[in-house]
């Protein structure tokens, strides 16, 4: 079996590295996605209820019913602004998850870079020990037929 050299090893445990963070990060996108989607889900409801308030209003409320309108929407309010702060909230968790996925990720080419090189340095010198043999059995050959 094949010995692992440790920069293979830093690579595979930055590859785990990475792929944690990606999972982190998309948990995070998915969570922004919902946070934005209920978002949307209040909008649309305390829009159709204003639209409610206004159609029934213009048919005459009594003063309470136009009171517990008024204090439902705004409810409805608060719980949109309380919506905002969620999805800065998420945004945020976002943007950190997103950094550290590039941080994992920059490690992880980092290594695989230098890895490389020191896979060119060895081929390199493989190559020119191949040369050198490949030198000495010809000389050797040519020495002997003579």
């Amino acid at each position: 079996m094949a010995h692992k050299s440790p920069l293979e090893t830093l690579i595979e445990l930055a590859q785990k590295d990475t792929e944690a963070a990606a999972k982190q990060l998309g948990k995070a996108i998915r969570a922004q996605e919902e946070t934005q989607s209920k978002l949307t889900m209040l909008l649309q409801y305390r829009d159709d209820y204003d639209a409610n308030f206004q159609q029934r209003a213009a048919a005459g409320l009594s003063a309470s019913q136009y009171g517990n309108f008024l204090s439902f929407l705004g409810k409805l309010d608060d719980a949109v602004s309380g919506q905002k702060k969620v999805i800065s909230d998420a945004e945020r968790k976002v943007e950190f998850a997103k950094s550290s996925w590039q941080q994992c990720e920059k490690k992880r080419l980092s290594y695989r870079t230098l890895d490389e090189r020191a896979k060119s340095v060895q081929q390199h010198k493989e190559a020119k020990r191949e040369q050198k043999q490949t030198d000495e059995f010809a000389a050797r050959s040519y020495f002997y037929k003579t």
